[in-house]
């Protein structure tokens, strides 16, 4: 596997970016690192156990620490700090994303979300939650504000 040559966060167009000594680089949107964190708390502790991610859209990276010689450990703006992404699963990332993406999206779908009110921002969120369960809305109590 190749390994990094250069590591890059660009905090205002929230991009992660990751060269590699075979010539490739990858430019990872932090909302598809978060939705696609190694963590259990992403992927549960067994196929089929995965857990949606909603709400990333603005998800910032905070601070990014290296593990030894084989991963990087980013802290999330909403407070996720438990994923431990290894070069090759960077570099996986990278190769895959388009069809990642998709498969993102999908999901998002299947949950009865469209892309976008799956992927509006925390706040806004539990509005579209509130008004997809029937709950009153903004206003009302139901989707946390009064």
């Amino acid at each position: 596997m190749p390994h990094p040559t250069e590591l890059t966060v660009h905090q205002k167009s929230r991009v992660l970016d990751v060269a590699y000594d075979d010539g490739s680089a990858f430019s990872l949107p932090f909302e598809y690192l978060r939705v696609y964190s190694p963590s259990a708390e992403v992927k549960g502790h067994g196929p089929g156990q995965e857990v949606l991610q909603l709400g990333k859209r603005e998800v910032g990276i905070a601070d990014v620490e290296q593990v030894g010689n084989y991963a990087i450990k980013p802290t999330f703006s909403d407070g996720h700090d438990t994923g431990i992404f290894s070069w090759d699963y960077l570099y996986e990332l990278g190769r895959s994303q388009e069809s990642l993406w998709k498969q993102y999206v999908a999901r998002l779908q299947a949950a009865g979300y469209d892309e976008e009110s799956g992927r509006a921002p925390v706040t806004q969120f539990a509005q579209v939650a509130a008004a997809k369960s029937g709950g009153g809305g903004c206003g009302s109590g139901s989707c946390g504000c009064k």
